[in-house]
């Protein structure tokens, strides 16, 4: 009888590491689990995986977790709690989160994740809401409570800041020419505010250039716009959010066209929120009251909806969305507010093993790492 507590033990282990193996098996890595395409019939986008928290992009397997548990030892995590903006290059994936006061970075390629903003200074953040990388990799983001746009290295250090208090009320969403040489800020305003704007701001002396609309319903006016993005062929796209639409404008900043109108139907807009642009110029919207987002070509004539609303967090559900951005190859990255997740949809025309999120690259990054060692 008196090996009856080790007994117990042994069985207690072997029951957690049990539920641990299969705890670890969500929904999305169940082997039965099929993952949604879109559209079902001669699928174009595939959903391929969703990212919570640093353990995401970590190869933890079942082992490490019951070590953990079995020796008291923890992992140390870095995870969303209220993501907003997102911006990508090279499988380094950026998500601003208002909750935490920081840029959360998720480093794919290396298994990395880390925060940015924190540390106390300049480079501090305070409500961190759009966010933009340029080509070299430099990070933008546009601080709502703090006034500001803020730049950082591709690895979160501080370089400069745009002292915005004399120019924005609430910088919400901000963008970088495909040249690097010229900043979009979107100022959303508010309730009692008249400055519902889009300014065009050179990216090296900081100097506003132009601001473009005023609150209104005329085109080119604004009513609360939220985020902006720019296209490879230097359009400038400006989600209108109390308009319910979308705006384009030349590089310079003056107006296109508009499309979108309020609804419950395709191509329509109940709460839009998110938007990005693709390498062929096509359109991609978020809309937090549908669950999903639309792609359009440049005419703002509707392509796609890949997502639905949902209540469980499952793959291409989402409850509370926000951020979107589409990557160099093609892949598209979904934030929700309510379930804290990134969803990442790729392009059928590629592999899990291609471009920079892929496994090809990540074995690559990974060697050169060891090597360094």
């Amino acid at each position: 009888m008196r090996y009856l507590p080790h007994k117990i033990i042994t069985i207690t282990l072997l029951l957690l590491f049990t539920a641990i193996t299969l705890s670890g098996c969500s929904t999305s890595k169940r082997p039965d689990f099929k993952p949604p395409q879109y559209p079902d019939q001669d699928p174009k986008f595939i959903y391929e995986r969703t990212i919570h928290n640093s353990s995401d992009i970590r190869d933890v397997t079942a082992a490490m977790k019951f070590q953990f548990l079995a020796t008291g030892s923890t992992e140390s995590s870095t995870g969303l709690a209220k993501p907003f903006g997102i911006a990508v290059r090279k499988g380094k994936i950026y998500v601003s989160d208002t909750v935490q006061r920081s840029v959360v970075l998720f480093d794919v390629p290396r298994g990395e994740a880390k925060f940015i903003g924190i540390d106390e200074g300049p480079g501090m953040l305070m409500k961190p809401l759009g966010i933009d990388v340029d080509g070299e990799g430099n990070l933008y983001v546009a601080d709502i409570t703090d006034r500001s746009v803020k730049v950082y290295t591709g690895d979160g250090e501080f370089i400069r800041k745009l002292e915005g208090r004399a120019i924005f009320d609430r910088p919400s969403g901000v963008a970088i020419s495909p040249d690097g040489k010229t900043l979009y800020v979107v100022d959303s305003g508010g309730i009692n505010s008249t400055r519902h704007h889009l300014h065009v701001i050179d990216a090296s002396t900081f100097e506003v250039k132009r601001t473009v609309g005023k609150r209104g319903t005329e085109p080119g006016d604004f009513n609360l716009p939220i985020q902006v993005s720019t296209a490879p062929d230097g359009t400038v796209y400006v989600v209108d959010g109390g308009n319910f639409r979308v705006q384009s404008f030349t590089a310079e900043g003056d107006f296109i066209s508009t499309f979108g109108v309020a609804g419950r139907y395709s191509g329509n807009f109940s709460r839009p929120k998110g938007i990005a642009t693709d390498r062929d110029n096509n359109v991609y919207v978020g809309d937090s009251a549908f669950g999903n987002f639309q792609i359009f070509n440049p005419k703002g004539e509707l392509l796609l909806f890949i997502g639905k609303r949902g209540n469980r967090g499952a793959a291409g559900e989402f409850m509370l969305t926000s951020g979107l951005e589409v990557d160099e190859d093609g892949r598209i990255y979904y934030a929700d507010q309510f379930f804290r997740k990134i969803d990442i949809f790729r392009p059928i025309s590629i592999t899990a093993e291609d471009g920079f999120l892929g496994t090809k690259y990540r074995d690559k990054i990974r060697e050169e790492m060891k090597n360094e060692k």
